[in-house]
């Protein structure tokens, strides 16, 4: 069997990683630009702004809708997170007696103060199971004054949303689909928070 010589050898190999890396540079080009199947493509770059406070805030790579749920309104009256279709919506799950829940809803308030409005609501939806009455105390004694009052006693909306601890909160588009969540208490109103919400506001439809 004729033997090669070594520099034949070497050229053979770098010329089959040569191609090798050629393929999978195509193939990645074709998935992730021509394709448009990108992170950033699917959810407007918001990782760009999950910095320092909010660090902890995850962006999913392809927004998905919940599962359809219900809650109610401060009257009592049934609502779905459909209603606020056409909106940014920065939906908060909390109870009265979550420590941290109660510490960042304040935060939460000025955030909806500064922001509010056609294009962007916080959504803070209370879990007590004994309804209204407990979350309304607490507007009223911590002058809670720009947050609509909302309630589950079922904690269905914490499925829907695949939370399991409180405070969390997660961020809907405009077509209601989920682009992050963030566990855990955060300063809301601190301007790393509204740049991100702006981010999101400012994402093509």
């Amino acid at each position: 069997m004729r033997h090669q010589s070594p520099v034949y050898l070497a050229v053979a190999a770098l010329a089959t990683a040569l191609v090798i890396a050629g393929i999978y540079v195509t193939f990645w080009g074709e998935s992730n630009v021509e394709g448009g199947n990108s992170a950033e493509s699917l959810n407007g770059g918001l990782e760009a702004f999950a910095v320092g406070e909010m660090v902890n805030f995850a962006v999913f790579g392809s927004p998905e809708h919940p599962d359809p749920v219900q809650f109610v309104d401060g009257e009592g009256q049934s609502r779905s997170f459909d209603d606020w279709k056409g909106k940014v919506v920065l939906v908060n799950l909390w109870a009265t007696w979550c420590g941290p829940c109660r510490h960042e809803m304040p935060a939460l308030d000025r955030l909806q103060a500064e922001l509010g409005g056609e294009e962007f609501e916080v959504l803070a939806v209370s879990l007590d199971r004994s309804g209204l009455d407990l979350p309304r105390e607490f507007y009223a004694e911590n002058n809670i004054e720009h947050l609509g009052l909302y309630n589950d006693a079922s904690a269905r909306t914490g499925v829907a949303l695949g939370v399991f601890g409180m405070p969390t909160t997660v961020l809907l588009d405009r077509e209601g689909r989920l682009l992050g969540r963030l566990v855990g208490p955060a300063e809301w109103d601190a301007p790393d928070a509204v740049a991100l919400m702006r981010a999101a506001i400012d994402q093509p439809d």
